[in-house]
């Protein structure tokens, strides 16, 4: 659902199997905060931590923030995040980063919101594929 909300269903790769070990693994190299309403998963968000050697402080990478469409504007997006910035404070983090979509106006403005500041003086940079076997 989250690949098709951002328009790539085609990128997915993941396999439940994968993601159990991943996530659910010995050693986690990820986790997820899942969002249920009378036992039904309706939201989600998976994060990672990072380092900052500006802040010589940990920080945590939001990859994916999902809330299921019929629960948008019900405060599961918010909640999410506040038991993410619970989880950073417990862990004396000195920030939160993620990306957002540019043509992602509801979310952009969900995040501001809360309190986020936008950046637009950074680009995303990525090595995949074969760029990163090089």
């Amino acid at each position: 659902m989250k690949a098709e909300f951002d328009g790539c269903p085609e990128s997915v790769e993941a396999t439940p199997q994968k993601l159990e070990i991943d996530l659910f693994g010995e050693n986690p190299l990820a986790f997820v905060l899942l969002a249920e309403v009378h036992g039904d998963a309706v939201g989600l968000a998976t994060y990672h931590f990072i380092y900052s050697t500006f802040l010589a402080k940990p920080g945590i990478w939001l990859d994916d923030l999902y809330v299921k469409a019929e629960h948008r504007s019900h405060q599961v997006g918010q909640a999410l995040m506040l038991r993410l910035r619970q989880i950073g404070q417990e862990k004396g983090c000195g920030r939160i980063d993620w990306t957002v979509a540019v043509s992602n106006e509801r979310g952009i403005k969900f995040y501001e919101r809360i309190g986020a500041k936008i950046i637009n003086k950074v680009k995303l940079c990525r090595l995949d594929g074969q760029a990163l076997s090089k």
